[in-house]
């Protein structure tokens, strides 16, 4: 059964990023965006449940959408104004529903890196 699922690690503190909110959207035909879901991570930076699983994941492309800046600024993170990462969008294609893909965010208030999990 494919899933998609993500987790956030904070690798200024070294800890998973909790209570970051995550906006999932799908790229409809015509081009426009259309929201899928909207979460919260846990203690362990995850979601408590996948963002899709079975037959909710489908090929085609999506965008992840985490909100760092508000977690970067309760943290003492970052003081900037503007910040200079506030809302990190990552943006991949699905090719096998029913495969796991899994889209983590290591992140800092001035540099991100994703990869596809497992």
């Amino acid at each position: 059964m494919g899933r998609l699922s993500t987790h956030i690690l904070d690798t200024v503190r070294g800890k998973p990023a909790a209570d970051v909110a995550i906006d999932l959207d799908a790229l409809e035909p015509d081009g426009s965006w259309r929201r899928v879901k909207q979460v919260r991570t846990n203690a362990d930076g995850r979601t408590d449940q996948p963002m899709l699983a079975g037959d909710e994941l489908t090929t085609g492309t999506y965008m992840l959408t985490f909100h760092m800046g508000a977690y970067f600024k309760a943290h003492g993170l970052a003081a900037e104004d503007p910040l200079f990462l506030d809302l990190i969008p990552l943006r991949f294609a699905v090719a096998d529903a029913g495969a796991h893909y899994h889209v983590p965010l290591l992140a800092t208030p001035w540099s991100y890196q994703t990869y596809r999990g497992s």
